[in-house]
């Protein structure tokens, strides 16, 4: 049998489980500390929610289950059977969708505007490389049944606080609004029913360039004089808060103008906050607003998030205003155990060795040593000094022998 997780996937030593709680613990308290509410909602979803949900390029990386017994056999028999046939629920590629379905069959039990935390794992059939996992944690929060910008300033106020907290402090969060992106793609001359092929491959812009972005849109089939119409407007640098007027609708500019001003005010320009016509977000479902944080050192966005109007509604056929903003976890705690970030605040970590003739003592030592200490019992191994190197390689601060007068002894100072 394989020892190894299986591809895009991970296990997790102890000092990275710690990393990960630790993490999650300042994240989730920020947030409920700004009045939002925890629900946990299932990693299965129905199969026709997943496929209608509008997650862009997400939707070919949806996990898929099989039917079972009956229902599985006799798809099995059926000829020319669909992959649709075959499958009747999926994994969630994301928390969103969930969220949605889960206001509308509760809606009647919950506030409105409903502000809520969600923080759980979610599955996407990527390929594997550094930075993508096939399974991962999502930290979002989101205000759903809120119309106005007010809505937006509150999750980036939040997050921007999370951020802070957990020690992201050098970074600035751009804004963009679909409507705009949708007014610049009509103004270059595409038509509307290639809008989210576009924005997907702009979306590339970060990783690939702007010459990338041409060549795709070229081998997508485009028409020339549109493309050079669109990239002319970003090779030239010419649209600004103030001129994108030339392409849109002004209320579209004013919303921006007004959630960048109220953020300015109240975080007292800690962080700046800009207009980024090239800001695309990748899923689909995104109507509005749209939002990234891209922090000092590193590489892509680390938090990110829009408004989404349509897709509750799908659900209840009636239009529910909803927008959301999600910290990009795995990215940051890659980084911060790059660096070799220790929890701020955290006892040190010992262990404390006890022999066969004095174990209860040695248990009534090590509640004693928690006041002070995280501690573990072990009892005293025959290779003492082999133990120690692989406790300190386990991020272990320290240990004691009980019955030795020396007290607590640190690695790197007293360690022999």
């Amino acid at each position: 049998m394989k020892t190894t997780p299986l591809k895009g996937t991970r296990d997790y030593l102890p000092k990275e489980a710690a990393m990960r709680d630790y993490l999650q613990n300042v994240i989730l308290e920020t947030y409920q500390n700004a009045g939002f509410c925890r629900i946990t909602t299932p990693i299965l979803e129905d199969a026709q929610n997943l496929d209608k949900s509008d997650g862009g390029e997400n939707l070919s990386l949806i996990f898929k289950i099989l039917k079972r017994g009956d229902k599985l056999n006799k798809a099995l028999h059926t000829e020319n059977v669909s992959e649709k046939e075959l499958s009747d629920m999926g994994l969630r590629y994301d928390l969103t969708l969930p969220l949605s379905r889960y206001f509308a069959n509760n809606r009647n039990e919950l506030l409105t505007p409903f502000k809520v935390i969600q923080m759980d794992r979610v599955y996407r059939a990527e390929r594997p490389q550094k930075g993508r996992l096939r399974e991962f944690m999502q930290c979002d929060i989101d205000i759903v049944g809120d119309a106005s910008a007010n809505a937006e300033v509150e999750l980036i106020l939040t997050t921007t606080t999370a951020l802070t907290r957990i020690g992201i402090t050098k970074f600035k969060v751009k804004l963009n609004d679909r409507r705009i992106l949708k007014s610049i793609f009509a103004y270059a001359g595409f038509s509307e029913t290639d809008n989210e092929k576009l924005a997907i491959i702009f979306d590339k812009l970060d990783k690939i360039g702007i010459e990338g972005v041409e060549k795709e849109m070229h081998a997508a089939g485009f028409a020339e004089d549109a493309t050079l119409k669109f990239l002319t407007l970003f090779r030239d640098g010419s649209l600004t808060i103030d001129t994108i007027s030339k392409v849109c609708d002004a209320s579209y500019i004013n919303n921006l103008k007004y959630i960048m001003d109220t953020v300015q005010a109240v975080s007292d320009g800690t962080f700046t906050v800009e207009f980024t016509p090239s800001l695309v977000r990748g899923q689909g479902y995104y109507t509005g607003t749209i939002f990234e944080v891209e922090a000092e050192g590193y590489s892509g966005a680390c938090a990110g998030g829009g408004r989404y109007d349509n897709l509750i509604g799908k659900f209840l056929n009636e239009d529910i205003p909803a927008v959301g903003f999600s910290i990009g976890f795995e990215r940051i705690f890659g980084i911060l155990m790059e660096q070799n970030h220790n929890i701020p605040g955290q006892k040190q970590r010992i262990a404390l060795f006890y022999d066969d003739n004095n174990y209860i003592d040695a248990l009534k030592k090590a509640e004693e040593l928690r006041k002070d200490y995280i501690v573990s019992c072990f009892l005293r191994p025959k290779k003492l000094g082999k133990f120690l190197g692989k406790l300190e390689a386990q991020s272990f601060d320290g240990y004691m022998v009980y019955g030795e007068a020396d007290g607590v002894k640190t690695f790197g100072k007293d360690k022999q």
